[in-house]
């Protein structure tokens, strides 16, 4: 088993509009951290960590903050012990993200990954039919639709989900934590 990196812990936040990929992408990179680079990785999802975590909480910008500092929360436990959290999560606030990265930074590295996924694919996307009721006016405070959602300014990587398949996308997220020492090389099979 591979040790931690010398910083310690990874926390990889996947952020991005509803339905631009962070749940698909989440999954696929915690499959092949865990079986190609043999590391421990725990998968935080948003719907699942709100589910679990945090349902009594509504979609105030209130509410949404504190959602996504309990993910910070669980991420940089997983840091303190030098594993990889991956955090799909919307966090639609530029100041919640700046929040969450220093929060886990104590403990790790933090990598921001911005799925910048058009509204118009993530629209026709649409898996839980989300923006067809918020544009019905049957759901309010719609990240995308009623509700804002400030695109990072400078995240470690932006990659167009509309454009790329999940395996250029887990590569292209991979690929940058080798060149920046975070995972040794592939194990052998």
């Amino acid at each position: 088993m591979q040790t931690a990196s010398r910083t310690g812990g990874i926390g990889i936040l996947i952020t991005g509009l509803p339905a631009a990929g962070k749940t698909t992408l989440g999954i696929a990179l915690t499959e092949v951290l865990r079986n190609r680079y043999g590391r421990s990785v725990t998968l935080l999802d948003g719907d699942e960590v709100r589910r679990l975590l945090s349902s009594e909480l509504g979609y105030s910008r209130e509410h949404r903050r504190l959602n996504v500092l309990r993910h910070g929360y669980l991420a940089t436990e997983v840091c303190r012990h030098g594993g990889i959290a991956v955090c799909s999560l919307i966090a639609p606030y530029t100041a919640d993200r700046a929040e969450m990265r220093a929060q886990l930074s104590r403990y790790g590295t933090f990598v921001e990954v911005y799925l910048s996924t058009p509204l118009a694919v993530c629209v026709q996307r649409d898996p839980k039919g989300l923006y067809a009721r918020a544009r019905a006016g049957t759901l309010m405070h719609m990240t995308g639709v009623d509700d804002p959602y400030e695109p990072p300014g400078s995240p470690e990587l932006e990659l167009n989900g509309g454009e790329l398949s999940v395996a250029q996308t887990v590569e292209s997220v991979t690929s940058l934590l080798r060149q920046r020492g975070l995972l040794n090389e592939e194990r052998s099979a």
